[in-house]
């Protein structure tokens, strides 16, 4: 009589099991009956209990059970004291835990037992169920039978609170293959059937998914199946079996981490090679590619490490699963160890998806991100995914560059603070190179950059499809973002250079936006220019830029009448300047003399009442390509143009195309 908390106990069950281990256990039991036999024809039968109303999708019931018969040796007194102990040792030598039959009353609400044993020749019946109380045997009744063999019946059903995962028949015995597949490969395996309880149809036979003709499991040969790793106390070795698993569905390759010949954990190995993320294909011998199979590849990994460390309920393992400090082994290193094996048995298929995963990192850098062409030859892109979108590639790129960015930086602090030395001049020159690399990426990026730029503003320039120009705010905001000045916008974030090469480096902006409350004439765009090395300050000498956007195929603005004159417009705001009546958003002055220069750009088309208005009215003076026209104001120290959209565009096309050429962009 026992006396074992075991509501309590099966409440604490947590470690890694599903509704699928009770039924394991019991096939497991079932084989380990008839090896104890030693019956030749050994047979294993599972019914599917099922219950409730069918699907009206595939037209099947739900299960609600599973009856496991088996032709063993039954329920002896030894047997049946030993499920009466908790943590018995009986099974121990097959690493049996004593605690398999509690995970039973995890996922089922009954698990009853008749078995037909061998006691001094006579053949005894022994009915009993497993308790919910404090006994773990209850209603236990034993009686001569007229029975001519041995055998047990196990049955649990009322399924707990989830229904069962799935409920065909070659479902659940795909399933219990993969599971139990060790037991399968070993010659002495018994047959083992399942059916659906209380029908005639001829049950389906699990062991042909590996010995019939056309069998859907098939061992891969494994030129070097073991690898060892060194543990605390002592080496460890480890040993691979691998299997082609064909008509895989929805499943993926895996690696699984057996212990007594139960698969305990599984994962996927496309986690630690990418390129097993999909299925392989195998043409039909005789009828070449255009017929075959698809298949996965599952490998069994099998050691007395995984014995000794298996969980009470065989969930999961006692080590870590990715760093153990205390047994030296953790779970990720074994299936790293197994699936690069399974790369080698699979390696032509493998190396030829990589092929194709390198051709499109190399398509993705040489026409979207050339600036990384030096970077890509060093990027390790191991872990992408096999297909990889451009957003994966480009994230292994930005990561590999901060990388490199931070080693080349420790380098320089490693020289900075290494005493003087021979090989102190080679360290400086690798390093210098490395910087050198890093900056012809940045330069290649920034180019591109540009001729997307200029792809952009040349369909800015287009007519839309209402037949319409764009207006001038549209191509401005390519230039420079309107109503903003220096104290809003990025440095980086203009385009000035479309303009005038030397505006990269301008220090002071205002964009579309007034200076003041009052209501004076407002130019598109006012630049403070000076080189680079004197970014910063508002100095006289410095030459002040202004310029006027119109809309492309606007000339209205040349009319006696209209108050938007480009040209006057600029006049009158250098004039401004000059008197100092113009401060900047921040109520800034602008510092200027009576030698300050003063550059005015006006861009707008050329038509032919434009260009009229500029020889007749304006004595401007036509430029040679007449795609602009130019004029120069000695009183105030101003030189003006006027040029259209188009040359505007041509001539920055035209500086940049020796770079898009050699930097072969686009």
């Amino acid at each position: 009589m026992s006396n074992v908390n075991i509501k309590r106990l099966v409440e604490n069950i947590r470690s890694g099991t599903n509704s699928y281990t009770p039924l394991v256990e019991l096939v497991v039991n079932g084989i380990q009956a008839v090896e104890q036999k030693k019956e030749c024809n050994g047979l294993v039968e599972i019914e599917v209990l099922r219950n409730g109303q069918a699907d009206l999708t595939d037209r099947m019931e739900d299960v609600d059970g599973f009856i496991v018969k088996d032709n063993g040796i039954g329920f002896t007194q030894k047997n049946r004291d030993a499920f009466d102990t908790l943590y018995t040792d009986l099974k121990a030598q097959e690493g049996g835990k004593g605690f398999g039959r509690f995970t039973c009353l995890k996922y089922f609400e009954r698990l009853n037992v008749v078995s037909t044993y061998e006691m001094d020749g006579n053949f005894r019946q022994r009915t009993f169920s497993m308790g919910l109380g404090n006994d773990i045997i209850v209603d236990e009744v034993d009686t001569p039978s007229e029975a001519s063999a041995t055998g047990s019946a196990v049955e649990i059903s009322g399924v707990k609170s989830v229904k069962f995962p799935d409920k065909g028949l070659e479902v659940i015995s795909r399933v219990l293959v993969e599971r139990l597949l060790p037991y399968f490969v070993d010659t002495s395996c018994p047959r083992i059937v399942i059916r659906d309880a209380g029908t005639s149809a001829p049950p389906l036979p699990l062991n042909d998914y590996l010995s019939s003709e056309t069998s859907q499991i098939v061992e891969l040969p494994v030129p070097n199946p073991t690898f060892t790793f060194p543990s605390t106390d002592g080496e460890k070795t480890f040993r691979v079996r691998i299997f082609k698993f064909f008509a895989p569905r929805s499943s993926r390759s895996k690696v699984s981490l057996v212990a007594h010949r139960r698969e305990v954990t599984e994962n996927q190995l496309q986690n630690y090679i990418p390129e097993f993320s999909e299925e392989f294909y195998e043409p039909d011998a005789d009828e070449g590619a255009t017929k075959g199979r698809n298949f996965v590849i599952k490998v069994y990994v099998f050691g007395d490490y995984l014995n000794d460390n298996v969980s009470l309920e065989r969930g999961e393992f006692r080590f870590q699963a990715d760093s153990d400090l205390f047994n030296g082994i953790s779970q990720s290193q074994i299936e790293q160890q197994a699936a690069e094996i399974a790369q080698s048995v699979v390696g032509d298929e493998i190396a030829a998806r990589r092929e194709r995963k390198q051709a499109k990192i190399i398509d993705y850098v040489e026409t979207q991100a050339p600036w990384h062409r030096t970077l890509s030859r060093e990027a390790d892109f191991s872990a992408l995914p096999m297909n990889p979108s451009p957003r994966d590639i480009e994230l292994t790129l930005q990561r590999a560059k901060f990388e490199k960015e931070l080693s080349t930086r420790d380098r320089v602090s490693a020289i900075l603070r290494a005493d003087e030395g021979a090989a102190l001049d080679d360290q400086v020159a690798a390093v210098v190179a490395s910087i050198s690399e890093t900056s012809k990426s940045e330069l290649i990026h920034y180019v591109s950059l540009r001729r997307c730029v200029l792809d952009l503003f040349a369909r800015a320039l287009e007519v839309g499809e209402d037949g319409k120009y764009r207006s001038e705010g549209d191509v401005h905001d390519i230039i420079i973002q309107r109503r903003t000045d220096s104290d809003e916008l990025d440095f980086d974030s203009h385009n000035l250079w479309m303009l005038d090469e030397r505006l990269n480096f301008a220090s002071y902006v205002i964009s579309d936006k007034p200076t003041e409350a009052s209501s004076l004439d407002r130019t598109d765009v006012t630049i403070f220019n000076r080189p680079v090395v004197f970014r910063g300050e508002n100095d006289a000498s410095n030459p002040v830029t202004i310029f006027e956007f119109k809309k492309p195929q606007r000339d209205d603005f040349v009319n006696a009448s209209s108050r938007e004159d480009p040209i006057e417009q600029i006049v009158r705001y250098v004039n401004l300047i000059r008197e100092g009546t113009v401060r900047n958003s921040s109520g800034r002055n602008i510092n200027v003399g009576e030698t300050t220069p003063f550059y005015g750009y006006v861009v707008c088309d050329l038509t032919p009442k434009v260009q009229k208005w500029l020889e007749f009215t304006k004595n401007f003076t036509p430029m040679a390509d007449r795609q602009g026209w130019y004029d120069w104001r000695k009183n105030i120290n101003l030189y003006i143009e006027v040029i259209s959209w188009d040359k505007l565009l041509k001539d920055a096309q035209m500086r940049n195309a020796i770079f898009f050429e050699k930097l072969k962009i686009g």
